[in-house]
């Protein structure tokens, strides 16, 4: 998938065609105003005020048909600098960009003119509007004037442009493919997750998507225990005394779910750190313990605003699969190194690809001696290079205690996704008074990563469910084998039989003994992406053997029911 801001020649061509997208508006609907229409990842949008009017998908066409209109006209685009003065008089009408004017520095203010259209800009642009013809609005949504939600409701649309309609078109087909992943509507068709009006960002997780689930965090606790981890559960909710030593009572207060206990304040934990920095306060610890790692699914609440609830992708409680790792200095490299490979192992049973992000130093606001970030920074890219993995410097974006690597997943349609992080800390420790007995008797501060590598368990599955297009692997299926009689009155008994033995060789498996027809049956084994469907009839009865067919695939292949048996623990065993 193309990222266009990262690409020039496309970021140009979408910034211009934002204002492509503005000029129609203007023209359709003279009394509307302007917010701001920057670049983005996936295009551009426009923030738009237009009063009273409500824009739905044949608006977007007719808007789309308008832009079309003023691109045939071939309309030279020209750069104008302005004064503040010029600039505030030029769109003295104009209370959103009046607003932008005023809140610029002293100097020069640069506008685009296209025709009658102008518009504050930066820009760079194209030389006329002929150049932008490749281009699609895509949907609109409701976005508050600023981000804040006080401010006025505006209408924001949503569009991309390209240099070629071969481009335009295999975008489209992109998107086509992503909508049909789209995991909201594939976890309402799979029965996985429902979400309620009763408590909007809360998902409510069905019996198929509580298996999918608890297979994703039975491999996780396998996989650690491997790794040498322990493990902890600490409570959901602690006093605020707590959150105002970690930080977040003043720096993530609006985003916390607050209660009264005992006429004392508690908060609902966003993160799980500072419950893991008293489980290891709990005791004292020597050099020699070290490194102590040390997990936790931990469910977390936070307040994210309801515009940006976005199915499991963006919820307001989900598990992080979080681990504290506390070390000595010298033990840094070796244990990220460590780290590395074992998110490595991880990704490469979902098959999915990644790319690292180092984030360096703040340039303000940080805590600690530049020597010290230095040399943090310094650990991280040699264990990144001793991992043999290339790395992204992601300059400036460290958090304010300490640098982090950041995982960058890939799925099957080429998107990103930021799962994995690798964070160390510099601040922890010594808010909390951490401390560990060194070799010569002294007390001193520990060396502490934070880290997760599926990032929220929710996200995850809703990650998972476009990357295999709800076509999960064995392990993972929520229903490994349906078996369909043929006729109940013959062959259900043989059925029965055939249930129980896949059960006791602990199969998940669904009999399907409705009085519906054969045909609509197996189509609904389809649809329901069951990865075997078995069909059982004379021919399976007379001879004590199974006839199935794997998802998507029109063969009938008959086996022993052992055979069967082999060949479905064999593949669970592998995670193919």
């Amino acid at each position: 998938m193309i990222n266009i801001k990262e690409n020039e020649k496309l970021s140009v061509l979408n910034h211009s065609c934002a204002h492509l997208l503005a000029h129609a508006v203007k023209k359709l609907y003279p009394h509307s105003l302007f917010w701001v229409g920057p670049v983005i990842n996936e295009g551009f949008y426009y923030d738009i005020d237009l009063g009273d009017d409500v824009l739905n998908e044949e608006d977007l066409l007719k808007i789309e048909n308008k832009m079309k209109d003023i691109s045939k006209e071939n309309i030279v685009i020209e750069k104008l600098v302005l004064s503040k003065e010029e600039a505030l008089s030029m769109f003295k009408d104009d209370p959103y960009k009046i607003d932008l004017i005023n809140n610029m520095e002293d100097g020069v203010i640069t506008a685009y003119k296209q025709g009658s259209f102008i518009d504050l800009c930066r820009g760079p642009h194209v030389e006329n509007t002929g150049i932008l013809k490749y281009f699609k609005l895509l949907k609109t949504s409701g976005a508050y004037f600023k981000g804040d939600s006080k401010n006025k409701m505006l209408q924001r649309i949503y569009g991309i442009c390209f240099d070629s309609e071969e481009a335009l078109k295999e975008h489209m087909d992109f998107l086509e493919e992503a909508k049909k992943r789209d995991h909201k509507r594939l976890g309402k068709e799979l029965d996985l997750f429902m979400f309620s009006d009763y408590g909007s960002g809360f998902p409510f997780w069905l019996p198929n998507g509580m298996i999918l689930r608890r297979e994703l965090e039975n491999f996780w606790y396998e996989e650690h225990t491997k790794e040498g981890y322990e493990f902890i559960k600490t409570p959901i909710m602690l006093s605020k005394d707590l959150w105002e030593i970690s930080g977040h009572w003043m720096n993530y207060k609006d985003n916390m779910y607050i209660s009264n206990i005992d006429e004392k304040e508690y908060a609902i934990k966003p993160m799980n750190c500072p419950g893991g920095m008293l489980v290891y306060k709990n005791s004292l610890h020597s050099y020699k313990d070290f490194p102590i790692r040390v997990g936790e699914l931990g469910l977390v609440h936070r307040h994210e605003a309801s515009g940006a609830l976005n199915g499991l992708f963006r919820v307001r409680t989900f598990t992080q699969d979080d681990a504290h790792i506390f070390m000595t200095e010298s033990q840094i490299e070796d244990e990220v190194v460590r780290l590395i490979s074992f998110v490595d192992r991880i990704y490469k049973v979902f098959n999915l690809e990644y790319s690292v992000e180092l984030s360096t130093r703040p340039l303000e606001k940080y805590i600690g001696s530049i020597e010290i970030w230095d040399k943090a920074e310094k650990a991280l890219a040699s264990a990144c290079k001793k991992a043999g993995k290339d790395y992204k410097i992601n300059e400036g974006d460290g958090a304010f205690y300490g640098p982090k690597l950041d995982f960058h997943i890939m799925d099957s349609l080429g998107r990103e996704w930021q799962c994995g992080t690798i964070q160390l800390d510099m601040n922890m420790p010594e808010r909390f008074d951490l401390t560990y007995i060194d070799s010569d008797g002294s007390k001193k501060r520990p060396v502490m990563l934070h880290r997760v590598i599926f990032g929220a368990v929710e996200r995850f599955v809703g990650i998972l469910i476009e990357h295999y297009a709800g076509i999960f692997p064995l392990w993972l299926s929520p229903i490994q084998v349906n078996i369909i009689p043929v006729n109940n009155k013959y062959h259900l008994e043989y059925c029965n039989d055939l249930k129980n033995i896949l059960l006791e060789n602990n199969i998940r498996v669904k009999l399907d003994d409705r009085d519906e027809k054969l045909g609509y049956k197996m189509r609904e084994s389809q649809t329901k992406k069951v990865s075997y469907t078995l069909i059982v009839g004379d021919k399976e009865l007379n001879s004590g053997t199974i006839s199935y067919r794997e998802h998507n695939s029109e063969e009938t292949i008959n086996l022993s029911i052992n055979d069967f048996v082999l060949l479905i623990k064999k593949e669970i065993y592998e995670k193919k």
